[in-house]
């Protein structure tokens, strides 16, 4: 196992550890905090084992963080609503 599948085997496991602690604040810095490092991550598992596993590793992370992609895509919607 390469050390970038190490890395996101961890992050993996971070971001469920992040999820099961009670916050008052809504998770929302941890998710945050797991963007920043979870992107370099996926990218440097892309670089060592190839796009496919890459893509695997991202279609995992954003399991993992569906809302802040949830509201993403919201937000994009509204910016391609034409305005009367």
């Amino acid at each position: 196992m390469t050390s970038s599948l190490i890395l996101a085997f961890l992050w993996g496991v971070l971001a469920n550890v992040s999820a099961m602690l009670p916050s008052k604040r809504n998770h929302w810095p941890a998710a945050w905090m797991l963007m920043a490092t979870g992107v370099p991550i996926v990218g440097f598992v892309t670089y060592q084992n190839g796009p496919l596993t890459g893509l695997l590793v991202l279609a995992a992370g954003i399991s993992v963080l569906r809302w802040p992609v949830i509201y993403l895509t919201r937000w994009l919607k509204t910016l391609r609503k034409p305005s009367l």
